[in-house]
């Protein structure tokens, strides 16, 4: 019988080879849980290479509807619609885009404070990527919008009795 097991461990018994029959994973003593584990990790490694073939297609799906738009699609704006969009109480504005970005985190999160700080670091996680790939400094509207929703997930935070310093080091 062949077990496909690839797992890297950092125990005693660290590298197991691809293809181990099952007597060498007795001889091996590799436990139900290192099997397991090593299925998990392989699994999640084809996920991730399927998400990254798959990311244009994935992109090319979203439609600005998802997120709650029903006006003109943006090619066909005017200039003078397009501003009124990314206005204070534009669709696209400060305001509007800071609520749904905090609010996707704190209805996600609910009330588990774990959850919710994860989210906060999502955000800024998912921020600091949007630099990366804007190759350096964003439009100041940008900045602005993530302090908005930042805040509004800060206070949901502190409403939780949490802190987003983190006390840990």
């Amino acid at each position: 019988m062949e077990l496909n097991v690839s797992y890297e461990s950092t125990s005693s018994t660290t590298t197991r080879a691809s293809n181990v029959s099952l007597e060498e994973a007795q001889k091996n003593k590799l436990s139900g849980k290192d099997i397991f584990n090593s299925y998990l990790a392989e699994y999640q490694k084809e996920m991730m290479a399927q998400s990254r073939a798959t990311f244009g297609t994935q992109a090319d799906t979203f439609r600005l509807a998802d997120i709650g738009y029903t006006g003109k699609p943006i090619g066909q704006l005017s200039q003078d619609e397009a501003k009124a969009l990314v206005a204070d109480d534009g669709f696209f504005g400060i305001a509007q885009t800071s609520a749904r970005i905090a609010d996707f985190v704190i209805n996600g999160a609910g009330d588990d404070l774990s959850k919710l700080q994860a989210g906060r670091s999502g955000m800024l996680q998912g921020f600091d990527e949007a630099e990366k790939l804007w190759g350096g400094k964003l439009p100041e509207i940008s900045y602005t919008t993530m302090q908005k929703a930042l805040e509004k997930v800060d206070a949901r935070i502190a409403e939780l009795g949490g802190s987003v310093l983190d006390t840990s080091v």
